[in-house]
């Protein structure tokens, strides 16, 4: 009678009998389940790869006598390096070969690490690992100070036991990590990663301040809608003097929509004659404005006078036809054939307000498919509500345009010309800007887009004119200070950040896994949490409005 041994395959054996390349390679690629799934579809299927791997229940002893925190920190860095190169590399296929169409393409890098389609995932990927390595550094090294063996380190260093045992100090010391957007060239890429990181950092201790109840008596009209003046009126007159620091295609879409105030070429205008473009009665405009807003000479009434000044010939096509009765040269070139100021700008109303409600109605009906299920449940309220807010962001959009053009005729009529000749253009932006009072429940996201773009212009415009001076890799220093900001107030008040999505975020960002922190043991949320989880980011840190 023969005795039978397990098989090699039905029961785990020591890690030994495993090469420890392929072991490694393994263990720092897929997990024990997404292994099993792996040896489940398609291992078994392939016999000549199912010999040289191991079966599952191996796999599994092997994975349970390793510390696996480091190996699933690498695993995670791994693929969204991987996956970021992918979109990268997708993002790029779409760009140069289907919707370039013939267009000159940026020069590539020559070498591979130069390529920003490499250094970016490198970057995100050991921003991630790190933080995670460094977040559990100093984790446990804060334990092992607090220990009675560490007693007389604590007496001989006060104030670094102090630090080091701080509650903070994990997530503060995790935020150093940071540092590795260095690695990413330094465009405008990273400046836009920087302005997000400190925004929402920004954001975050506004909420934990309110918890704390620091603004309970604010008026009833605060509101995060009140960043539109500030910021429109900063990126109009960045559009005017310097719009080289002006993101290009929020100008477009300004352009785009100002029928009555941006002369078009007239369809019947000799083609050998030449017409001002968008950007050359935009150059005009702040040339008048330097020149203290010169009245109108018409060339219909005197002929053989100079009626332009000689810096803004180019617009003569546009003023030389104007209305007699025009007085401000400002006038003559954004409305020439209507000498009413206040019926151009009823007329503007007229115009544009249909193209941008259609324009908003689709991005609106196209986002609205995501939420198709409580649709389904109320059809009749969804649409309603669907209308509503499409009116109310077609006519704030439609308002703050044609109000910013609109202001430069008021201001002739009630200023002296040479009462802050080229500053009235941010006040003009800043009464645009007024009309985000509409969207004041649920426009946030607009809002701070537009206050990111505010100060990237408003950066760049500095640097223009030499106001300040940048720091090398100040935007990986700002980033750090925002990560450690962020960290903190989530230690602290995991109520504070918004949104869950983003929680959960900071969870795996700090290893925890995708847990959101502000659920309480028994599954239930702060009555604030919902309202800030619940309704559209516009309305998060509005309060009761």
């Amino acid at each position: 009678m023969s005795s039978t041994t397990p098989s090699s395959s039905s029961s785990p054996s020591k890690p030994e009998n495993i090469d420890p390349i392929l072991r490694n390679a393994l263990r720092y690629t897929v997990s024990a389940k997404e292994y099993r799934l792996l040896h489940q579809y398609l291992i078994s299927r392939a016999p000549a790869v199912r010999k040289r791997t191991p079966p599952p229940p191996r796999y599994d002893a092997i994975i349970k006598t390793t510390d696996d925190y480091n190996a699933a920190a690498i695993r995670v860095s791994l693929r969204l390096g991987l996956s970021t190169f992918a979109s990268l590399k997708a993002w790029e296929l779409l760009t140069t070969k289907i919707l370039a169409r013939g267009k000159p393409l940026p020069p590539r890098a020559r070498a591979l690490w130069k390529s920003p389609n490499v250094r970016l995932p490198c970057a995100l990927s050991l921003i991630l690992l790190f933080h995670r390595l460094l977040h559990r550094f100093f984790t446990r090294l804060r334990e092992s100070l607090l220990t009675d063996e560490a007693r007389p380190f604590r007496r001989r260093n006060p104030r670094v036991s102090k630090s080091l045992t701080s509650r903070l100090a994990p997530p503060i010391g995790a935020s150093l990590a940071g540092f590795f957007l260095a690695i990413y060239p330094a465009d405008q890429l990273r400046i836009t990663i920087t302005i997000y990181m400190l925004t929402r950092a920004l954001e975050f201790l506004y909420n934990g301040l309110e918890d704390d109840g620091w603004f309970q008596n604010r008026p009833w009209w605060f509101g995060s809608w009140l960043l539109m003046p500030a910021a429109c009126g900063q990126l109009l007159h960045a559009f005017v003097f310097d719009r080289d620091c002006f993101p290009e295609s929020y100008g477009n879409f300004i352009l785009g929509n100002s029928p009555e105030y941006i002369q078009k070429r007239p369809k019947s205008y000799p083609k050998h004659l030449k017409w001002p473009n968008t950007f050359e009665i935009v150059d005009s405009l702040a040339e008048i404005s330097r020149l203290r807003w010169p009245v109108f000479t018409s060339p219909i009434l005197f002929p053989a006078s100079e009626t332009l000044p000689k810096t803004v010939t180019s617009i003569s096509p546009i003023t030389a036809p104007a209305h007699p009765a025009i007085k401000s040269l400002s006038c003559a070139l954004l409305h020439p054939k209507d000498p009413s100021c206040l019926r151009t700008y009823i007329s503007y109303y007229v115009r544009a307000f249909p193209v941008v409600a259609r324009f908003v109605t689709i991005i609106f009906t196209a986002l609205s498919f995501t939420q198709y299920k409580s649709f389904l449940a109320s059809p009749v309220s969804k649409l309603n509500q669907l209308v509503k807010s499409t009116l109310r962001m077609s006519l704030f959009i439609t308002g703050a345009i044609g109000t910013s053009w609109a202001s430069i005729c008021l201001f002739q009529h009630t200023l002296p010309r040479t009462f802050l000749p080229t500053q009235r253009w941010f006040l003009g932006g800043f009464l645009g800007g007024m009309w985000a009072f509409l969207e004041r429940k649920s426009g946030r996201s607009n809002f701070m887009d537009s206050a990111r773009l505010s100060i990237d212009s408003l950066w760049k415009v500095g640097v223009k004119h030499e106001w300040w001076r940048g720091v090398k890799n100040g935007d990986v220093l700002v980033l750090v200070m925002s990560l450690a900001l962020v960290n903190t107030i989530y230690e602290l008040n995991p109520k504070a950040v918004s949104e869950g999505i983003m929680r959960k975020g900071l969870g795996m960002l700090r290893g925890e896994g995708w847990v959101d922190r502000a659920v309480s043991a028994g599954g239930t949320r702060d009555k604030r949490l919902i309202e800030r989880d619940q309704k559209p980011e516009g309305a998060q840190i509005e309060g009761k409005e």
